[in-house]
């Protein structure tokens, strides 16, 4: 006969092995390395909050990266998986680093009132302010300190960390990443953060544009080494004093950061890159800005973080990004560049086709959704006319089934018609690049235009493949003198603390019972 300690010994035993497999694919999840979006709000027609969320959503979004606080878009992110890094805009630094209630104030308006069922992870403190707003940088340090000191006040120092986004500049001689180094004048500033960030678990916060350094240093750096390109061992850089092969301009910019702060003696602070991307449009002195090259960096970015191969000093240890940016900026000021960064037009349509295929689908992907190629609204009728003459013409677009008496012929206007034929021509050149244009009349969009019996072609190309969503909860494992920071979510901690002291309380009991 069994005997019931045994039984219960058993059943413990079997309860500690659940609890650590449980914890350990949880420590798995968060230290994930992930791929978020920043959002802007410099757009003409952007979505309402809600229709901002769902969007998100559809689009299997799970990190974003606001500019601030807006109380709209953090409402309506209640009880969603979306994490968020909330901002506190360069103009309200002074009052913040200059008042302890006021920090206190705000993380209660801005963080504990939405917390926990708004996954508020982490407040983004300025911006670039060492470099672009210099006369602010003694407040920075006690801006972060109020704000940490605040979260520790409210109990959510453990959820929320607190840093602060820096430009790349404030690292000189970045290639080879072995010699580069903090600029020695904001020393005084740049160590007592670094301090800050290893004391709070808190990563270090860049904005790393590798289209800026290629466009300042085309004669030295390869476009193709830029967009992540697969290149020959004899193509790539290499850093003459360590011998690492640097592949790509990002890794080589996170490298460099990683030696900068090994020069003082800071080894385990993680870098978190806060902005990255690559304009799809620019002017005629911004002949790389091309919807051909926005395509290929980031669909390489995404690959690559997913992939989660590291750096070449650091491969156990792939830093997070966020794209910059959703939705192009249409009200930004000039360059022109400046209005397409986004993945996204203001009205959700996709400006272009990420291309993720072997990782699953994420955001635009034409694998994440079905798009279609339609007539924008407002466009010129004439230029809509000619754009559809020459879709059914030279482009060899079907338009057999927009004739008069045929199943998409009603209803008979130039903007139906028009639609009709260039998503047949977008889907006859496999939704390529550029394909979906037309002189600027027409627009991607993921919602089929198809009605009643009138069939576009997109929806008859539609294969019955299932639809695939990237998991971007991989592990992630740190290095020796790196720590991952992860954000755990309150559901997790609140898992993790019952079984834990479940644990304690009744296992020394259980113990004493069988002896």
């Amino acid at each position: 006969m069994i005997n019931s300690s045994h039984l219960i010994f058993s059943f413990s035993l079997i309860l500690i092995l659940a609890f650590t497999q449980h914890h350990a694919a949880i420590s798995d999840q968060t230290n994930a390395p992930f791929v978020g979006v920043n959002i802007g709000t410099d757009v003409s027609n952007l979505l309402p909050a809600p229709d901002l969320v769902n969007f998100l959503k559809n689009q299997k979004i799970t990190h974003i990266r606001l500019y601030d606080a807006n109380p709209d878009i953090l409402r309506a992110l209640s009880g969603t998986d979306i994490h968020v890094t909330i901002s506190v805009p360069n103009n309200q630094l002074l009052a913040i680093g200059s008042s302890n209630a006021t920090a206190s104030s705000w993380i209660r308006k801005n963080v504990a009132a939405f917390r926990p069922a708004t996954r508020i992870s982490a407040v983004s403190v300025g911006d670039e302010v060492l470099t672009t707003l210099p006369s602010a940088a003694p407040l920075l340090l006690p801006a972060l300190l109020s704000l940490h000191a605040a979260l520790v006040e409210s109990n959510l120092h453990k959820d929320v960390v607190v840093s602060t986004p820096h430009s790349a500049s404030i690292i000189l001689n970045p290639f080879p990443p072995s010699q580069a180094f903090f600029n020695q004048t904001l020393e005084t500033f740049i160590l007592p953060l670094l301090h800050f960030l290893s004391q709070t678990n808190s990563p270090l916060m860049l904005n790393l544009y590798p289209y800026y350094v290629f466009m300042q240093n085309k004669n030295l750096v390869p476009l193709d080494n830029t967009l992540f390109k697969t290149l020959p061992a004899s193509k790539q850089m290499v850093d003459p004093n360590t011998l690492l092969h640097y592949t790509n301009l990002l890794d080589a910019m996170i490298d460099a950061a990683y030696f900068s702060m090994k020069n003082l003696n800071v080894s385990d602070v993680v870098v978190l890159v806060t902005e990255t991307g690559w304009p799809s449009k620019g002017d005629s002195k911004e002949p790389y800005a091309t919807l051909s090259n926005a395509v290929t960096f980031n669909s390489n970015l995404i690959k690559h973080v997913l992939d989660r191969s590291g750096t070449p000093l650091h491969p156990e240890t792939t830093s997070s990004v966020y794209i910059y940016e959703l939705f192009n900026e249409d009200l930004r000021s000039p360059p022109l560049s400046e209005a397409y960064w986004g993945l996204f037009y203001g009205n959700a349509t996709p400006a272009y086709l990420l291309r993720v295929s072997g990782v699953g689908a994420f955001l635009a992907s034409d694998n994440a959704n079905q798009t279609y190629c339609v007539a924008g609204d407002g466009v010129d009728l004439k230029v809509l006319q000619a754009a559809l003459d020459w879709a059914c013409g030279p482009g060899r677009a079907n338009c057999s089934e927009i004739q008069p008496g045929e199943s998409c012929f009603q209803p008979n206007n130039v903007k139906n018609h028009a639609s009709y034929a260039f998503d047949s021509y977008y889907q006859s050149q496999g939704k390529s690049p550029g394909s979906c244009d037309f002189k600027g009349v027409a627009m991607i969009t993921t919602t089929d235009p198809s009605r009643g019996s009138c069939i576009f072609p997109g929806s008859r190309s539609l294969s019955n493949k299932t639809k695939q969503v990237v998991n971007i909860t991989h592990s992630s494992n740190a290095g020796d003198n790196l720590r991952l920071r992860a954000f755990r979510s309150i559901e997790t901690s609140a898992i993790y603390d019952i079984l834990q002291n479940y644990l304690v309380a009744v296992f020394p009991l259980l113990l004493l019972f069988v002896l």
